[in-house]
């Protein structure tokens, strides 16, 4: 298992660095930067000389080669330093540990409803094939998995604004300071994309459920005089799990990073709120810190989900 381990994180090791080397060329070939919203009459403020503009380069470093403005922002990343927002001069780090939880909480929020809502799904499905409960339950799955998130969000937020003059909390709460009031921010968005989740969870159960059904050793099970209910928990359900946890860490791992448009919708306060007004700004150095950390966050999720592998099934480590 050690020897698992190490060489997932050995392949986990290139993929990170070919990420930061993307986000921060990405950044530097889109057009536009920060100066430029700022340095004409129309588009800011206050208007800088040609003095004063060479100033904020060098102070920011963008008069620097790309490979010198690159090695800078590596040696700040291994020092802890993310810097700070060009706008509001605020440490980036803050920005995460204030507005970070909210968006871990919706995203585990999601993948916990799209386990309870989707799996029972999956299982009834493949256990009564072809039934009126497994045709209607596939209406549903499909016709959820097509609806875009932000729709739906924004449909949920249209009916509870006009039916219960509902109105969302601006401000941020912490669960384990006042749970009331953060339920009333996490729970919207978490249900949308749970719903939608627990749709492609409930079609990868049945179908790999199904799949399993017609092994070899649940045919021998069934031969010695088991029922069915031994023959599901013990044998069935454990081994297609596998694709189902595949799934659920790939969502788990989107959702902290692809929530962007669900949060717009339900005015949370969280990360991906904050990319979306990073991108309006062109605040270079809050969008290439927030998609690294995502990016980090989606690879070191996928290495769990890989010794998750290990431990359900043991022939695997040895793969």
């Amino acid at each position: 298992m050690r020897q698992y381990f190490f060489r997932r994180l050995a392949l986990a090791v290139p993929t990170i660095f070919g990420v930061t080397v993307l986000i921060f060329f990405v950044m530097r070939i889109l057009p536009g930067d920060p100066l430029s919203v700022i340095v004409s009459e129309d588009a800011g403020t206050y208007v800088l000389t040609e003095e004063e503009l060479a100033a904020v380069r060098a102070d920011l470093g963008l008069d620097k080669a790309l490979y010198l403005q690159y090695a800078d922002w590596m040696i700040a990343i291994g020092k802890g330093d993310l810097g700070h927002s060009f706008w509001s001069a605020k440490p980036i780090s803050h920005l995460i540990k204030r507005r970070g939880p909210i968006t871990a909480q919706i995203a585990l929020m999601s993948v916990a409803i799209s386990w309870l809502v989707g799996l029972p799904i999956g299982i009834l499905g493949a256990v009564r094939r072809n039934s009126w409960w497994d045709h209607s339950t596939r209406f549903f799955v499909t016709l959820f998995m097509a609806i875009p998130a932000f729709w739906l969000g924004l449909s949920a937020v249209l009916v509870c604004v006009l039916v219960w003059m509902w109105r969302p909390p601006l401000s941020i709460y912490y669960l384990w300071s006042d749970p009331w009031l953060n339920l009333q921010i996490t729970l919207g968005p978490a249900i949308v994309m749970g719903l939608g989740l627990g749709a492609s969870i409930a079609r990868m159960a049945r179908s790999s459920i199904l799949e399993t059904y017609r092994e070899d050793y649940v045919r021998t099970a069934r031969a010695k005089g088991l029922t069915e209910g031994p023959i599901i928990w013990r044998h069935v359900i454990r081994n297609a799990l596998l694709p189902v946890i595949t799934v659920s860490g790939l969502q788990m791992a989107s959702l902290l990073g692809g929530s962007v448009a669900v949060e717009r919708a339900f005015a949370v306060p969280g990360l991906g709120l904050s990319l979306v007004q990073a991108i309006t700004e062109r605040d270079w150095m809050v969008i290439q810190n927030l998609v690294l950390m995502f990016g980090i966050t989606f690879v070191f999720i996928n290495l769990i989900v890989d010794l998750f592998y290990g431990w359900i099934d043991p022939r695997i480590r040895y793969g």
